[in-house]
């Protein structure tokens, strides 16, 4: 991962106090970017999840297979999204 934990543990905090603000993209593309970046970031990807099961059907196929694999990559266990997109993928 990135070695710059004060920086990611503001953006985690940042983007988790304004999750309501982001649209489907946006909220693919962060979990995108901290899973890219190797950074344990729990809290934030629960709110995540909380936030794209509520928006589901916002994205499109590329922003869910984007979510599902920063969740993979990112080893972050979340069955209440997983079950979500794989009912919206039907």
């Amino acid at each position: 991962g990135v070695d710059a934990p004060r920086l990611f543990d503001a953006m985690a905090g940042v983007a988790q106090s304004r999750l309501d603000e982001f649209h489907a993209q946006a909220l693919a593309n962060t979990a995108w970017a901290f899973a890219t970046a190797g950074v344990d970031a729990p809290r934030l990807y629960s709110a995540i999840a909380t936030a794209t099961r509520a928006r589901l059907s916002e994205f499109n196929a590329q922003g869910l297979a984007n979510t599902v694999w920063a969740y993979a990559t990112a080893r972050v266990d979340s069955p209440r999204l997983f079950d979500a997109i794989a009912r919206a993928a039907q």
